[in-house]
């Protein structure tokens, strides 16, 4: 038996979800209505952790702080700070709910030392990136799938939208004239997302000449805003790929991620002279905290073009 490593056989990884000690808690994150995604890594975190357990002989019960400690190293040396805090976080509710639930006494995690989360400013594109994407995505294999590309683009960036929002959308929650759309959040939240001119010029087309061409190859009509290449709804990691792709073509930093698209979003507002609070209900933010990590984006982003274009802050010396 292989003793110190995180990852599970695979048996016992494919039996985990019908663990008893995990199930009830997977049953707990369903009701909060949850992402998907957000689901799927509090089950990972749990499976691994449950399963490192049983590797070590461990009462998942009452671990010892030396037992937790160990894996927390085991932790830091598969993954980055941030990957680390996301999953004690996970834990941490793990523990939390079968405390409720009277199996546990008292949360292991609760009074362990962490990892510090690293501070790390979003990912940004300057706007001839986003605009070089967009022309990209215009290019695509197929005139249906070269509009259907540019609108979720066009949506992701002139939206603000998370691109779970973005697959989530059907045809009813759109409404072009008054370029307004509605969409689930996380935690199953609605909001209303605005976006302009551009924005909807890209769905008009879109609607008009690509999706009628990709709907008729289903069988049976669906009623996604956005359809894949099969006519059925396009699926969260499809548009990932999709986009993944395009921004490989166009030439974008490899950091790229569709949500670089919301981060540039929030930035660009700002610098525009966008009120926080306004970009914090753009975004769905809950607390004005989340919201201000871009503030200081857009510090940066103005102190770079200050040192780059000031002459007395320009470090190179000049002769007389």
């Amino acid at each position: 038996m292989t003793r110190g490593r995180e990852s599970a056989p695979v048996a016992q990884r494919s039996s985990a979800v019908t663990d008893s000690r995990i199930a009830p808690f997977i049953m707990h994150l369903r009701a909060r209505a949850l992402s998907a995604a957000t689901e799927r890594s509090y089950r990972t975190a749990v499976e691994r952790l449950i399963a490192w357990y049983d590797d070590q002989g461990i009462d998942w019960h009452t671990p010892s702080r030396a037992d937790l400690r160990r894996y927390i190293a085991l932790l830091s040396e598969d993954g980055e700070r941030s990957t680390v805090q996301q999953r004690l976080a996970a834990l941490g509710t793990f523990y939390r709910f079968w405390v409720r639930q009277g199996s546990v006494a008292k949360d292991p995690l609760h009074a362990l030392a962490r990892p510090k989360r690293e501070k790390r400013l979003p990912d940004v594109l300057s706007q001839a990136q986003v605009e070089r994407l967009i022309a990209q995505a215009a290019h695509g294999t197929s005139v249906p799938l070269a509009l259907r590309d540019t609108a979720l683009i066009e949506l992701l960036y002139g939206a603000g939208l998370r691109i779970a929002e973005v697959v989530a959308i059907n045809l009813v929650d759109l409404q072009l004239g008054r370029g307004e759309v509605k969409v689930t959040g996380k935690g199953d939240k609605q909001r209303v997302a605005l976006f302009g001119a551009p924005c909807r010029r890209a769905l008009e087309a879109y609607l008009s000449d690509g999706r009628p061409a990709l709907a008729g190859l289903a069988t049976t009509p669906g009623t996604a805003l956005f359809l894949n290449r099969n006519g059925g709804s396009l699926g969260e990691r499809g548009a990932r790929a999709r986009l993944d792709d395009i921004a490989r073509a166009a030439g974008l930093p490899e950091a790229f991620h569709p949500h670089t698209l919301r981060h540039s979003f929030a930035t660009h507002l700002l610098d525009g002279g966008a009120d926080l609070r306004v970009v914090q209900e753009l975004l769905g933010h809950e607390s004005l905290g989340t919201t201000q990590v871009y503030t200081h984006v857009s510090t940066a982003r103005l102190r770079g073009l200050y040192a780059s274009a000031h002459p007395r802050a320009r470090r190179t010396a000049t002769k007389s």
